[in-house]
């Protein structure tokens, strides 16, 4: 490594501009690091779909050297526009778990019958030992739903439901629950075709002269 050069000072010069003259002459051997970004910034790529992790398992499997743990992840995916997705993610590593199963949900998106704010009607769903009730409410009531159930009705984008798990509390359960119960809501015209009928017109508005 070569040594830096003396700095030659001049003793007339005032102290402070002799502390800034020496500073100046050794900062240009100072190498400078380059403006870095943030890992996160970097590999993070902008999406407008919702995405939650409902649930996180360790499992732990005994083997001669000790214990290997492996992690289930299971996630909601949705565009709060009807579409939903549920995933599962099983990996050695929590964020790597996480990552196959928001892959997973994005493969199994769906479109389903929501109004605009909430349910058309009421609704029941069941897988295994889950079973969840919906009900439609009125505007600025909210989302009085917990765990699981919250989740995929907020990745569907209702925003006001009543909701009641009365079954298994088992999160995978609960989830695909509530997803049966998503697929069997109908419209109303959907109701009139199966029907064989056909939806009658709005009645035109009759103008009364003054």
């Amino acid at each position: 490594m070569s040594a830096v050069p003396p700095v030659e000072i001049d003793p007339t010069l005032p102290a402070e501009v002799v502390v800034e003259k020496a500073f100046l002459k050794t900062s240009e051997f100072i190498p400078k690091s380059e403006p870095t970004t943030n890992r996160r910034e970097r590999t993070r790529t902008p999406s407008d779909m919702f995405e939650k992790v409902v649930f996180v398992n360790r499992c732990a499997k005994v083997v001669k050297g000790g214990r290997r743990f492996s992690f289930s992840a299971l996630l909601v995916v949705g565009d709060k526009k009807g579409k939903v997705g549920v995933g599962f993610g099983k990996a050695r590593e929590v964020s790597e778990a996480i990552r196959k199963g928001t892959e997973n949900a994005k493969k199994n998106l769906l479109p389903y019958n929501i109004g605009p704010s909430t349910l058309p009607h009421e609704v029941n769903g069941s897988f295994g030992g889950g079973r969840v009730l919906l009900r439609p409410a009125s505007l600025g009531t909210g989302l009085i739903a917990g765990g699981g159930v919250r989740s995929v009705l907020e990745a569907a984008g209702v925003k006001d439901v009543l909701a009641k798990s009365m079954g298994s509390s088992n999160a995978a359960n609960v989830v695909k629950a509530t997803v049966d119960a998503l697929s069997k809501l109908r419209t109303r015209t959907q109701i009139l075709e199966l029907r064989g009928k056909k939806r009658p017109p709005k009645a035109a508005a009759v103008e009364v002269a003054s």
